[in-house]
């Protein structure tokens, strides 16, 4: 039988940390992984969830199974966290899930279960893993414009114009904030327009939010996800602790399917259950406990939360810093894009030959795409990749 299997593509992203590691020049810079990394090239782990950690390994009296759904807890903690009062509590169906990657999956699992003939609309560029889940279940995928490559900014028009050639029934996936790989997004006007396009065509709404916290503020990034929930039919949700609770490795995410219909919400909960069993029975606890204890802690979530904006104004500061030094190097303020951007990551907007310039001649690794995360750059390699930058000719 193994023999039959065949070499898959590899990930592009963890070669790029392979080529890394084994580049022995000591100036080197990684801005490629896809992880928060501090001022020292740490990712740490945040105080509170130490302190919940010790909380919990205090009290905690068995490790036996939670449920299908995971803890409810958590889920109540995570709805109210992004959709706050948007949505009356009983018209979301909600389940723990391995990460914001696990909560994509059965999010593309129960489209194709519900609507096996539905497109997936999806930004051009959308991060990598989208797509492939998508083609590895067979749904079809339609790229929408969205990076427009002159501005760095987003092609609205064409955006829309795309999304326009939708049918009912097909699913737009979008992201809730800091959109991954461009780091451009759109403002609450555009968000409107899309949601009124959304209703207009009787589409289905799909959002992927993995960066709450990361752009404006924990509020401020759940507007859109919030307006969208509140003024469509039915959309689901996919969320991830990874990156504002620092818990990676833990694998925590959520997944919701929000309905205007409140009697279809215990359908959705047992589909969404039913789903879990088939893929990996009871999701993952420990991650979900953690994030449960802060949230419900008035003493850890603001200590969460004010660390949390310490690694916001920080990722803002670095993109001031580096699109001031390209101005003055360049004389000019074509990289001003950069500063409008929010969270980990920017689009610089080179070409795939100046990326691997980039690699060979200065030790800056970033994706080919030209994707760069921000959160690997510091005070001291800002001006080492603004000066890199000018110099290939970017």
């Amino acid at each position: 039988m193994f023999e039959n299997l065949k070499p898959q593509p590899a990930d592009k992203i963890l070669a790029l940390m392979q080529m890394y590691r084994e580049d022995p020049r000591e100036q080197k810079i990684d801005l490629g992984v896809g992880v928060y990394k501090d001022a020292n090239g740490v990712t740490p782990v945040m105080r509170a969830v130490k302190a919940a950690e010790q909380r919990i390994w205090e009290e905690q009296d068995s490790k036996a199974y939670t449920g299908l759904a995971g803890d409810p807890v958590y889920a109540d903690a995570m709805i109210s966290l992004i959709l706050g009062t948007s949505v009356p509590r009983a018209n979301i169906a909600a389940v723990a899930t391995p990460g914001g990657t696990g909560a994509c999956r059965q999010a593309f699992e129960l489209i194709r279960m519900a609507n096996p003939s539905a497109r997936a609309f999806v930004s051009n560029p959308t991060w990598p893993n989208h797509i492939s889940i998508l083609n590895y279940l067979g749904i079809e995928t339609v790229a929408y414009r969205y990076f427009d490559e002159e501005t760095r900014g987003v092609d609205f028009d064409g955006m829309i114009e795309d999304l326009k050639t939708a049918n009912a029934g097909d699913v737009v996936l979008l992201h809730g904030c800091c959109h991954n790989p461009t780091g451009a997004n759109l403002n609450m006007v555009q968000w409107q327009e899309v949601v009124n396009l959304i209703n207009d065509r009787g589409l289905v709404a799909m959002i992927d939010i993995a960066y709450q916290g990361f752009g404006d503020g924990l509020s401020e990034d759940a507007q859109a996800t919030r307006l969208v929930a509140a003024s469509v039919k039915e959309c689901l949700i996919a969320a991830s602790c990874s990156k504002n609770f620092g818990v990676y490795r833990e694998r925590t995410g959520l997944l919701m399917a929000v309905s205007a219909d409140a009697g279809q919400t215990a359908l959705n909960q047992g589909t969404l259950a039913f789903l879990n069993r088939q893929n990996y029975s009871f999701p993952p606890d420990h991650g979900a406990r953690v994030v449960t204890a802060i949230l419900m802690d008035e003493g850890l979530r603001a200590d969460w939360m004010a660390e949390l904006e310490e690694v916001r104004l920080s990722m803002l500061g670095l993109r001031r810093q580096l699109a001031d030094e390209l101005q003055r190097l360049s004389g000019s303020d074509r990289f001003g894009f950069l500063a409008q951007h929010r969270g980990m990551f920017s689009r610089l907007g080179a070409a795939p030959e100046l990326v691997e310039k980039l690699r060979v001649e200065h030790g800056i690794y970033m994706v080919g795409d030209s994707r760069m995360n921000i959160a690997g750059l510091n005070e001291a390699t800002v001006p080492i990749l603004a000066k890199a930058i000018i110099d290939v000719g970017v």
